[in-house]
């Protein structure tokens, strides 16, 4: 009996877990500029290539509501580390979150990485912006797929900064 008990016990716990886990952020702890130049995230069509300078920042986070679709970010500090325009955002004064669903395309039948933006943010002179909005109901890839990233891209579609430590 004590056996059965402790089994109905886990089989409830498990059940608990997995409900939890459909109401559960996404959250990067950091942002971080790019470090290396034309890097590649995400796969096909999905695919984003990097900037080509680096973008250091010095602080930021993301969080996104994989049911809601509430996404906030912010970023302190983000500015060039390289050319005449070292230590300040350059021309750049907006661009938007990206989230990258399924970075190796392993989770489609195409093969692609699915990308979910938001509108474009403005960027202050000393490199920091924040959004709190909604994106819309999420493609089911970026809920079911734990292979996801979020990225910071400049008008033209190239990332510039990343999300962190994803938890």
């Amino acid at each position: 009996m004590l056996l059965g008990s402790g089994l109905a016990l886990g089989v409830a716990a498990a059940g608990q877990n997995a409900v939890a886990l459909l109401g559960d952020d996404l959250r990067w702890q950091s942002i971080i500029g790019i470090a290396q130049a034309s890097n590649v995230v995400g796969n096909d069509s999905g695919a984003v290539v990097g900037g080509g300078a680096p973008w250091p920042a010095f602080d930021g986070h993301a969080i996104v509501d994989l049911e809601g679709g509430d996404l906030n970010f912010d970023v302190h500090g983000l500015v060039l580390a390289g050319g005449n325009s070292i230590g300040t955002r350059g021309t750049i004064e907006a661009f938007k979150g990206t989230l990258v669903c399924d970075t190796d395309g392993s989770a489609s039948t195409s093969g692609s990485s699915v990308l979910v933006n938001t509108p474009l943010v403005g960027l202050d002179e000393r490199g920091n912006a924040r959004f709190n909005g909604n994106i819309g109901a999420l493609p089911s890839v970026c809920i079911s797929d734990p292979d996801v990233a979020f990225l910071i891209r400049v008008g033209s579609g190239r990332w510039i900064a990343n999300g962190t430590v994803k938890r």
